[in-house]
């Protein structure tokens, strides 16, 4: 059966993910932090599925959710209003700062990204959007144009008046202080001369995540979210935060923006809000709102306003409430990290331990003193904790080295990121010797 279902999957379906490949599993069934093959392996799920089961795989409050609410109400025309949507508006504005108050209710993180840059484009009547060099915001047309990390080659033009600034990576600075640490100061001064210089005056927004995933789990400096704000509202344009993984007590705290204290002009959420079912959220002020109308603002979708994965969001918000998981993501984290640098002791090749709460990065490297990427070393030990019973994922962009971007469900225990860490650990020990500086 296995023969046959492989034979299946390389006949008829159509390879998405660039030059990598699906993983080799025939996966049955989920449930809390592992998921379950076909031949009965069981693997620790380390990336939440697309990083966004925050409440574990089959929480029974989200299956109950979705039985109620697919024998009640499951879809909608999309000028329809039903009550589990407004609710979970309600209380999306509700667990946000002022004046954060108006919802449109999507399905992906680049449906939301794609209305949000849409919205700011007609309410500033302007086109230039900028976002970071490490930046993943999405597929759709927009979204795609303010990607950077990869798969811009091959698809022709993108959208005129995209602008990519520099990640301000603490691990690999470009801009330095005397004491060799990142001057974010200098490089943001640097980003702006070289988009001024650019820029024909239309700046429309500034879309970036608070921490970027794909990126390779970058952490903004503390500081930086204001003056880049700053330096935006300067030159007209609004500011977008794109929280698809960092939204909903991932990081320790509601959202990830609170720390810096900033509050977006737009908001988006996707991955977290449906806790692994497709739904999204679009998060801007009355005023802006009321600009968009005014102009015809037009995001007519199929999914819009859909009640069942409303009821669903609703549903994450009342679990997160009750179980207190930012308080929780917040304590496992620390944990996470404390084992993952004792990890880093024992092994050479862990350059970096970075992160907030529940979204952990371990960036790999071939020494600690020069930093040079050890991508095939990511890739291997990808492969070997995959055999040991953990799924993990790499990120390997140019210029650094192997990244695991590591987000456990926030419902995980001690036990179970003790096992994904031993896992990890064997891995490395059985990895490493394979390979030496000079063969990366």
């Amino acid at each position: 059966m296995a023969d046959s279902f492989w034979s299946d999957a390389d006949r008829h379906l159509v390879r998405y993910i660039g030059a990598g490949s699906f993983v080799r599993e025939i996966i049955d069934r989920a449930e809390g932090s592992f998921v379950f093959t076909a031949d009965g392996r069981r693997l620790l799920d380390f990336t939440s599925g697309q990083m966004s089961a925050i409440l574990g795989h089959s929480h029974p409050a989200v299956v109950a959710t979705i039985q109620q609410q697919a024998a009640t109400l499951d879809h909608l025309f999309s000028g329809m209003l039903s009550r589990p949507v407004v609710e979970l508006a309600r209380r999306l504005a509700g667990s946000l700062p002022a004046p954060l108050d108006k919802v449109l209710l999507l399905t992906t993180g680049a449906e939301s990204n794609e209305a949000a840059i849409r919205m700011a484009k007609l309410v500033t009547g302007r086109h230039e959007i900028i976002s970071f060099a490490r930046s993943w915001h999405g597929m759709t047309q927009a979204a795609a144009s303010a990607t950077y990390s990869s798969g811009r080659k091959g698809y022709g033009p993108a959208a005129p008046g995209n602008f990519a600034i520099p990640t301000p990576n603490a691990y690999r600075p470009d801009f330095t202080l005397a004491d060799g640490e990142l001057d974010w100061r200098r490089q943001l001064e640097f980003s702006f001369e070289l988009f001024d210089a650019q820029s024909v005056g239309s700046l429309a927004a500034c879309i970036v995540e608070p921490i970027l995933s794909s990126g390779g789990v970058i952490d903004l400096p503390p500081g930086y979210l204001a003056a880049l704000r700053d330096k935006v509202h300067e030159r007209g344009g609004l500011l977008i935060l794109d929280e698809a993984q960092t939204g909903l007590c991932r990081t320790g705290e509601w959202y990830g923006f609170e720390r810096d204290g900033v509050v977006p002009d737009i908001l988006t959420l996707s991955k977290t809000l449906g806790a692994g079912l497709p739904l999204a959220a679009v998060v801007t002020s009355p005023q802006i709102e009321h600009a968009a109308h005014e102009r015809g603002f037009l995001f007519f979708t199929t999914h819009v306003s859909d009640p069942l994965v409303a009821a669903v969001g609703n549903t994450v918000l009342d679990v997160l409430e009750a179980d207190r998981l930012d308080e929780q993501a917040a304590h496992l984290g620390a944990y996470l990290r404390k084992g993952l640098r004792e990890i880093g002791q024992r092994h050479p090749v862990v350059g970096d331990v970075r992160g907030r709460g529940l979204l952990v990065g371990l960036e790999l490297v071939s020494d600690r003193e020069s930093k040079r990427p050890a991508d095939a070393l990511g890739a291997a030990v990808t492969g070997r904790c995959l055999e040991l019973g953990l799924h993990m994922n790499v990120v390997q962009l140019p210029g650094m080295g192997g990244v695991f971007r590591i987000a456990p469900a926030l419902t995980s225990t001690h036990a179970e990121l003790d096992l994904g860490l031993e896992i990890l650990d064997q891995a490395l020990a059985d990895v490493v010797p394979q390979f030496t500086p000079w063969r990366q």
